[in-house]
């Protein structure tokens, strides 16, 4: 559980980093964003494109909860756009 949240904080701060724009700021929401982020990730890769480990959440899954993250952030942004 521990390592889940410190996956979702890297991979939350990551996911801001590289998505431009105004951002959630302050440790829980870039954490939960994080958590979100990595499932979303890991749903993608794992079960969508078949790559990736399906037994254990480690650091190895990191790129792909970044790159859920920013997935996240970006659909976040747009829907915010009305």
């Amino acid at each position: 559980m521990l390592g889940a949240i410190i996956l979702g904080f890297v991979a939350g701060y990551l996911g801001r980093a590289f998505t431009p724009g105004s951002q959630v700021s302050g440790c829980l929401p870039t954490t939960a964003l994080g958590i979100v982020g990595s499932l979303v990730g890991y749903f993608l890769f794992t079960e969508v494109l078949g790559v990736g480990d399906t037994e254990t959440l480690d650091l190895g899954g990191l790129p792909g909860a970044v790159i859920g993250t920013a997935l996240v952030l970006i659909v976040l942004r747009t829907a915010g756009r009305d």
